[in-house]
């Protein structure tokens, strides 16, 4: 009897055990088909939703036949990311949800134009191109280069001698679309001789010097070549800048050089960028489009009572508030009579230009970036290191100091000046000018250029130029007989063409224009900031 009740009460503790083990195992498999099913009713709504034209399409599917967004590295279709043309897009892509709207807007925040290949251009308005003399390497011209094509810029006539003709850059240059480099040959020396400007007074105060004053003519002759070039081009806009010049278009509804200036009234033929200057913190700087994020500002973007007040602190002893120049560059509108005047701005020979001043947008100058750049410029120009023979060859004291420095000092006692007088060591006085203003961060060039080097565009473009370069394109394009293509001479050839004068005079007599204010406005030289003295303080 023990027995059979021990069995008896155990039945229903078994019975029990085993509807657990049932309850368990079905929560198991409802677990388990609900994990399954789940993801199926995703990718289900997901299928359905890019069905009805509501998704963002796959990277990895060829957009066109002629382009695809991830083309293989080196492809010479190679697209990168956030580099669409609008072309591209479908048109469904921005109507099916808000949702979507902020991933791709109609007009991207930070518009990478489309592959560098840019076979899109003549969708871009306005278009515009920018106009450089340059002697420096691929290390600083592609970047450059590079960073204004994601501003908008299409086209870049590249007046080129130095390290950046030789065959190593020069065939890499050529191979660009949109990109004409111009040679100094004998063959554009002639035709830049035939120039209206050496019978002109507005540049002549600049002739026959040598150095700065030299590079100062050069690059408004190139100017006046580029502006026929640009002509032919298509162009609506040009700009000269230097290879060390960014443009910062601060104020545009977008981070874009092209929606800044397609929002300039009609009747604007030119639009000034003042130059807001490096202020590097270490000595050690070796790219710095990549390592400098701190600017020091215009006088124009500045209230008068902040930067005469901080005046002395904000100059450290140097001879001016900047380091070179800075009175900015601009500009242009392509029209008729069109004329460069000086390397920072352009004139009309008709008219004196309708022009404004940007209230933020600016000209980033990366000068005295590098330690090197005091030795870089010291080895282009012959001139003795005395303060009489400097004033010949350099507009601004800076850099005659700089070159006396460079030129009679050891190496060290270089160093310790320019951590002197360049390098912003000292944290609180960088800080105290930070919260004043007079000095401001600015991350985008930076973020914009270091993103294009990570995309691999730039080893791309290296690795597909052709192994031979040819001249041939650029002889074409000075057989035109247009008397505003000019080239700056050397010591010698200025000489030589500005004393024959009497070949150029049939292109002044045949324009047949007056001699007024407009006409003969004297060229813009690289000027200082305003200067601060005892007088200005009491004002």
């Amino acid at each position: 009897m023990p027995s059979h009740h021990h069995h008896h009460r155990s039945t229903p503790l078994l019975s029990a055990t085993a509807a657990s083990s049932s309850s368990s195992q079905s929560f198991v498999s409802k677990l388990l088909l609900l994990l399954t099913l789940l993801p199926l009713s995703l990718a289900a709504l997901a299928f359905v939703l890019q069905w009805r034209g509501g998704g963002v399409s796959d990277p990895t599917i060829a957009t066109s036949a002629a382009y695809s967004r991830w083309a293989p590295r080196g492809s010479h279709h190679e697209i990168f990311p956030g580099m669409e043309t609008f072309s591209s897009l479908s048109p469904k892509s921005h109507s099916s949800s808000d949702c979507i709207n902020l991933g791709r807007t109609s007009s991207h925040s930070l518009p990478y134009y489309g592959d560098w290949k840019f076979g899109f251009e003549a969708n871009l308005k306005p278009k515009i191109c920018i106009t450089t003399s340059t002697s420096a390497g691929l290390e600083q011209i592609l970047p450059w280069m590079f960073y204004h094509r994601v501003l908008g810029v299409t086209n870049f006539f590249l007046f080129v001698e130095g390290h950046a003709a030789s065959p190593n850059v020069s065939k890499v240059l050529e191979s660009l679309p949109g990109v004409k480099v111009v040679y100094r040959t004998k063959e554009l020396e002639e035709q830049q001789a035939k120039s209206r400007i050496w019978n002109e007074t507005w540049l002549s105060s600049f002739f026959y010097k040598p150095c700065n004053y030299e590079l100062f003519v050069k690059q408004s002759l190139n100017m006046e070549m580029a502006i026929v070039m640009a002509r032919d081009a298509g162009m609506e806009w040009i700009l000269h800048l230097d290879t060390d010049e960014l443009i910062h278009p601060a104020g545009a509804s977008e981070y874009s050089l092209r929606q800044l200036l397609l929002d300039v009234p009609s009747n604007v033929d030119m639009v000034i960028f003042p130059n807001y200057e490096s202020s590097v913190e270490r000595d050690d700087i070796k790219d710095p489009f990549t390592e400098v994020s701190m600017f020091k500002k215009n006088y124009d973007h500045l209230p008068k009572d902040t930067y005469f007040g901080m005046y002395k602190e904000s100059t450290r002893g140097n001879p001016n508030y900047f380091l070179t120049y800075g009175n900015g560059k601009a500009a242009a509108r392509i029209q008729d009579h069109l004329r460069p005047n000086g390397a920072h701005r352009w004139h009309n020979y008709m008219k004196t230009p309708n022009e404004i001043k940007l209230e933020e947008a600016a000209v980033l100058h990366y000068t005295y970036a590098k330690f090197s750049d005091l030795t870089s410029r010291r080895d282009r120009c012959g001139c003795k290191p005395t303060k009489d023979d400097v004033k010949r060859c350099f507009m601004l004291e800076f850099d005659r100091a700089a070159f006396i420095i460079a030129s009679t000092q050891t190496e060290e006692e270089m160093l310790n000046w320019y951590r002197e007088h360049v390098v912003w060591g000292d944290k609180d006085l960088r800080l105290k000018l930070l919260r004043k203003g007079i000095l401001t961060r600015i991350y985008a060039p930076m973020a914009i250029i270091q993103g294009l080097r990570e995309s691999g565009v730039f080893s791309s473009v290296i690795a597909n130029a052709p192994t031979t370069i040819s001249k041939d394109k650029f002889l074409a394009s000075i057989d035109s007989s247009n008397s505003s293509r000019v080239v700056s001479p050397t010591t010698h050839a200025s000489r030589k063409i500005g004393r024959s004068r009497q070949q150029q005079t049939s292109a002044r007599k045949v324009l047949e224009i007056e001699t007024n204010a407009a006409d003969e406005a004297a060229a813009v030289p690289p000027l200082s900031p305003p200067v601060w003295t005892m007088t200005t303080f009491e004002q």
